[in-house]
């Protein structure tokens, strides 16, 4: 495996690990009873500062790449993009019709998935 993927593997678990340990501690001290207010507001989106350090790990695995492997990135990332405004916006008129409104929690997953899913696609075309 190449020492980029290694560094870039070791730097987002790293992220993902400080995520995952914040995200434990707020549920458990919001679940504990804390009144309302402005604390509790930044306890509750308290995770997203190690998510951004997850960002900061992609950021400098994209810079990592050479120009192909950018390419393939980029493609799937248009992809990933366009596929998520796309079924989102068709879901949208659904919801309009009567169909049960949906977390914005399934933005990423699905973005994620198109993703990979590109990868495989624009990486295939290149070979």
């Amino acid at each position: 495996m190449k020492t980029s993927y290694k560094r870039y593997y070791l730097e987002l678990g790293l992220a993902l690990s400080a995520y995952t340990s914040v995200l434990i501690v707020s549920i458990l001290l919001l679940e504990g009873g804390m009144q309302n207010g402005p604390w509790r507001d930044a306890l509750a989106i308290s995770p997203m500062l190690p998510g951004l350090l997850a960002i900061w790990a992609i950021l400098r695995q994209l810079r990592r790449l050479d120009e192909l492997q950018r390419q393939v990135q980029l493609e799937a990332l248009a992809f990933a993009f366009a596929g998520t405004a796309f079924l989102s916006f068709g879901y949208g008129f659904l919801e309009g019709v009567g169909y049960p409104r949906l977390s914005l929690f399934v933005i990423w997953p699905t973005m994620a998935s198109l993703w990979m899913l590109g990868v495989a696609v624009c990486a295939r075309r290149y070979r």
